[in-house]
């Protein structure tokens, strides 16, 4: 509690650093220095790949990449490497980076010829053994996206969904590794549903939201235990929330509940990321401000909330 108390300071000297353009660039790693072992990976304005230990000042985080174009960052499970989407232009391309710094590595570039037309890669993540990663894609102007899987190289791509008439988003695997959860729905801006998909290929089972959540905006995520699955719920005013949901490898079980009690519509709440399996991780925003990430436990009450890392955006907390 005297780590989160000493944060609460820093939401005044950082919250002007929102007002940078992304820069396009790929690659730019770091030396391989970073004091890394367990906590947030996340981007900042300038659109570098960020990341701060528990045990670090998550005042003064520590920068992976120096090239810019980076989004939604995910850390492997045994806390080594990240991936993340790398968006230069009209080409976007999966890459990684250690936790530690060093060099960046590309693993598949929108259009390569092992995916054929496929393009704006979005939420990769990795299989909780280390070998794969499964995220979305699109394959094509108007058309519905998709999830593939590949090996940690960036070889053996394979579409998990080909064919489909359903767009997905986002991934999150269950412990298993056996099967993936992703927002779904008619097109990518209208997730209605969650899609249950066969890591290994084979077809996919849809369960509606329900409670108020119209759609989810950016992400769904299992908990460590395979038990509970949060996401970011928009709701009619517009405004999002978390969500937090019994989940099984086929289903929901009973009703989404709210991690917060926030009620006004400015605020918006997004990009959940398990700490553990009683609480979540997640951005914060009000009124347009700064966003930054906090802490709620998960209970079956709405929770309150810790500041955790100030000046962020797209959390991701690993390895847990």
């Amino acid at each position: 509690m005297m780590g989160m108390r000493r944060w609460l300071g820093a939401v005044v000297a950082l919250g002007m650093l929102g007002g940078c353009e992304p820069l396009d660039g790929g690659g730019g790693g770091t030396t391989g220095d970073v004091l890394f072992t367990q906590g947030f990976a996340f981007v900042r304005s300038d659109r570098n790949i960020y990341v701060v230990d528990d045990d670090g000042d998550p005042n003064s985080p520590q920068r992976l990449t120096t090239s810019g174009g980076a989004y939604t960052p995910s850390i492997s499970r045994d806390g080594t490497s990240i991936v993340f989407v790398q968006k230069v232009g009209t080409t976007t391309s999966l890459q990684t980076v250690p936790t530690t710094g060093g060099t960046v590595a590309t693993l598949l570039s929108s259009n390569d010829a092992a995916c054929g037309a496929c393009t704006n890669f979005r939420g990769p993540t990795f299989s909780p053994d280390g070998r794969t990663i499964v995220f979305a894609f699109d394959r094509g102007a108007g058309s519905n996206s998709s999830l593939a899987r590949i090996n940690v190289n960036g070889s053996g791509f394979t579409e998990l969904t080909p064919g489909t008439t359903i767009s997905y988003g986002a991934p999150s695997f269950f412990p298993s590794g056996n099967t993936v959860v992703a927002p779904a729905g008619n097109n990518t801006f209208q997730y209605n549903q969650l899609a249950f998909v066969p890591a290994a290929g084979g077809s996919p089972t849809y369960v509606s939201l329900g409670n108020e959540v119209l759609a989810i905006a950016n992400r769904a995520v299992v908990s460590p235990d395979g038990r509970q699955v949060a996401l970011d719920g928009r709701l009619s005013s517009g405004s999002t929330r978390i969500f937090v949901g019994n989940v099984s490898a086929t289903g929901l079980s009973g009703t989404l509940r709210r991690l917060t009690d926030y009620t006004a519509s400015t605020v918006q709440e997004s990009f959940p990321s398990w700490v553990g399996s009683t609480t979540l991780g997640f951005l914060f925003n009000d009124s347009g401000g700064d966003p930054s990430i906090y802490r709620a436990p998960v209970s079956s009450t709405a929770s309150s909330v810790t500041l955790a890392v100030p000046s962020a955006n797209e959390p991701f907390y690993g390895p847990i």
